[in-house]
């Protein structure tokens, strides 16, 4: 097939729905399609048979974009729209495959040209607006209520990544369109050969040179993540440990590591800004306790998959955007309060038990969340899009 995507997102940067927009691509690749990706102008190129990506302009001259909503992105939208309407006038595509808030304009473009639609519903977009503090204006919840409805009403197939979302989905009755397709991807499925011991073993030696355990997060510093809650925790942990961050900015690091002083922890935390995707195994390697702290939204997080393919135990919230996923016999569930969670640390640091349930994730992560089935899961979509079964 040809298929047109959207992603209003910097591809490629590592982080969230840039590092989904990644797997799809390949899997598309993979697969024996060829896509054209129209994108934001900031990011990497990445290189896949098939693949030809298709940039607006800088026209603001924007060096960053932040994740969530943002106003910038109303501009950058609008020439991603136009593009589409250039790429659509130009040739002929089986399918139009958009990402988030691409599917607003998506939809009505596909239905114009006659092309099949297809919504990556990474997550509900009113409840962004809440989620990233964009915005609490009950008007404009509306607004995005009502253009989400209509994206899932007509788009012929609805990618969802979690189970709320599938549940949403069903709710708002498009069930039948949808495609319950985890997040489950991540760059380790594909390394070349095993982790460097010997990076491995020089990143514990800079980061716990006394021999301390290594509690391990990954990701930014959006409120939702939790990031206060970890560094707050991280100061009542009995146990031998250290606290390596791994994400986020300078300014960021120094905000928390304020708050981390003023706690008497702040010997006890490592902060690293961030690395290329490739290389996040190695710190992922080298730590003994992997943490999810995130406070608030429903989406599952996408290094949750990673961190249970790991077989390290895992400490996260007993909140809904984690269990969807996570249970008792696999992780540690703790409650999102610093002392609860600090037990929860110490407990996952020094049980055996936390081991024992780190394995049993590793088998099921090992038998379910394989190529093979998201490749499958790749080809539902399609096949729904286009009317085949």
């Amino acid at each position: 097939m040809n298929v047109l995507m959207l992603a209003p997102e910097p591809f490629f940067q590592p982080r969230g729905t840039p590092i989904s927009v990644y797997f799809r691509l390949q899997a598309l690749s993979d697969l024996g399609h060829s896509v054209d990706l129209i994108t934001y102008p900031l990011g990497k190129d990445v290189a896949f048979p098939g693949l030809r990506i298709r940039r607006v302009p800088n026209a603001l001259g924007l060096r960053t974009i932040k994740i969530g909503p943002s106003w910038p992105k109303i501009p950058l939208d609008a020439m991603l729209a136009a593009r589409a309407v250039g790429g659509l006038l130009r040739r002929r595509y089986d399918v139009v495959f958009s990402h988030e808030e691409a599917a607003f304009f998506g939809v009505p473009l596909a239905a114009l040209f006659g092309v099949p639609h297809i919504y990556d519903m990474h997550s509900s977009l009113p409840q962004q607006l809440g989620n990233f503090e964009f915005s609490r204006s009950s008007l404009l919840k509306r607004i995005f209520t009502g253009l989400e409805d209509e994206v899932l009403k007509r788009s012929r197939s609805i990618i969802v990544i979690c189970k709320d979302l599938h549940d949403y989905v069903i709710g708002k009755g498009f069930g039948e369109k949808a495609v319950f397709l985890q997040n489950f991807m991540d760059f380790n499925d594909f390394a070349d050969a095993p982790t460097d011991p010997e990076t491995v073993s020089a990143i514990r030696r800079e980061t716990a040179p006394n021999g301390e355990k290594i509690i391990f997060y990954a990701g930014n510093f959006e409120p939702y993540q939790g990031i206060p809650l970890l560094v707050e925790a991280m100061a009542r942990v009995r146990e031998k440990a250290v606290l390596l961050i791994l994400g986020g900015s300078r300014a960021e690091h120094e905000a928390e590591g304020r708050r981390a002083e003023g706690l008497g922890a702040r010997g006890r935390i490592r902060f690293v800004e961030k690395v290329p995707p490739q290389d996040v195994p190695r710190y992922l390697a080298a730590a003994d306790v992997l943490v999810s702290p995130r406070v608030s939204g429903t989406n599952t997080p996408l290094k949750i998959y990673s961190f249970l393919k790991s077989g390290k135990p895992m400490v996260a919230t007993r909140l809904y955007t984690h269990t969807q996923v996570l249970s008792d016999d696999i992780a540690v569930l703790a409650p999102a309060e610093p002392g609860g969670f600090a037990a929860g640390l110490d407990f996952a640091l020094a049980s055996s038990e936390a081991r024992e349930r780190a394995a049993e994730a590793k088998r099921r992560a090992d038998a379910e969340w394989i190529y093979p089935r998201y490749l499958e899961k790749i080809t539902r979509a399609l096949n729904k899009a286009v009317g085949r079964g």
